[in-house]
């Protein structure tokens, strides 16, 4: 099986699962072949944890999933130094802790103060950690979904600017349509005949799971999509849009106060690389750009006060800049 079928295979695996979320599929697999992080954003009750686990079980690979809360330490993520006695001595052995998987659910990750979050930003970035002074490296298949809900903010701590900018994506997660919704019901009815315990979603391990080489190797034919100057020049100036917006016309101007920084064109071209992938083409189109602007630009940008005050939303934003820039020639 090549790495394009697995990756179908895997699609197909967790539509079945996931009823009526096929973009959201779409937007996590896109992830993980990005070698990217996800930010998962919606209300209660829309799969944000069944889809990180439906993914999870259809991989060969280690699920973490940590619950974020007030009282969480950064040692509880990372690990640390634990002594131990062995031959009458006393010895320090590092215990790793739930960081040290592939798949890294974070689960409602602004219930955790600062310092906290903070301790997750040196494995995303740079793929290790360091605890007592000794370097500690993640897997070669390393990735954090992160859930968070948009509306109860009450004992919640907004993510810093910084982490934000660390994920891939921002992937908002809304209601099924109607029909999806019976389907929804069907599958829960299903589970629950086949004597699944609430709650569990049915994750128990499949057959055929995909090895974290298969991904590692789509993600080398990823590298080789080609990217054209007019393509590049068109994510330089988007991604540039979002810090000028005032030279696009004065509404633009009033909306965005801080636009994004070059890590949103890097996602960007990684990303629209990914899904020209998908599509079965060996270069970018400005369409594949365009369909993944939203998800790599919307966390990336901090609208004023009169956007806000206007309810203006990053995705409304992010539609007029596309309208305006035009692509180079």
């Amino acid at each position: 099986m090549t790495p394009r079928e697995a990756i179908a295979d895997l699609q197909r695996k967790m539509e079945s699962s996931i009823i009526g979320q096929r973009g959201v599929i779409r937007q996590i697999l896109v992830g993980l072949l990005a070698n990217g992080h996800l930010l998962l954003e919606g209300l209660p009750g829309l799969a944000k944890t069944r889809a990180v686990k439906s993914l999870a079980r259809n991989l060969d690979a280690t699920m973490s999933r940590i619950q974020f809360t007030p009282d969480l330490l950064p040692s509880d993520i990372t690990g640390t130094e634990v002594l131990y006695q062995e031959g009458g001595k006393n010895l320090f052995k590092f215990q790793q802790g739930p960081i040290f998987g592939n798949i890294i659910l974070a689960d409602e990750i602004n219930r955790a103060p600062a310092k906290v979050q903070a301790a997750l930003l040196e494995a995303m970035e740079e793929r290790q950690i360091t605890v007592a002074g000794t370097t500690h490296t993640m897997p070669d298949l390393f990735m954090v979904l992160a859930t968070q809900n948009p509306i109860e903010q009450e004992g919640t701590y907004p993510l810093p600017e910084a982490q934000l900018d660390r994920f891939l994506m921002k992937v908002l997660i809304d209601y099924p349509d109607p029909e999806s919704e019976m389907g929804v019901l069907q599958l829960v009815r299903s589970e629950e005949s086949a004597g699944v315990q609430p709650g569990s979603h049915g994750q128990k391990q499949e057959d055929g799971r995909i090895s974290a080489d298969t991904i590692l190797a789509a993600r080398r034919e990823i590298t080789g999509i080609h990217v054209s100057d007019a393509v590049a020049r068109y994510i330089v100036d988007l991604v540039n849009a979002t810090r000028h917006p005032d030279k696009l016309g004065e509404q633009l101007g009033k909306w965005i106060q801080v636009g994004s920084s070059p890590r949103g064109g890097i996602g960007l071209d990684r990303a629209a690389r990914t899904n020209a992938w998908f599509e079965g083409r060996d270069h970018v189109t400005p369409d594949d750009v365009r369909a993944m602007a939203h998800g790599v630009l919307r966390h990336r940008m901090m609208l004023s006060y009169d956007a806000n005050a206007d309810r203006v939303t990053s995705d409304h934003v992010i539609d007029t800049l596309i309208e305006a820039v035009a692509v180079p020639a």
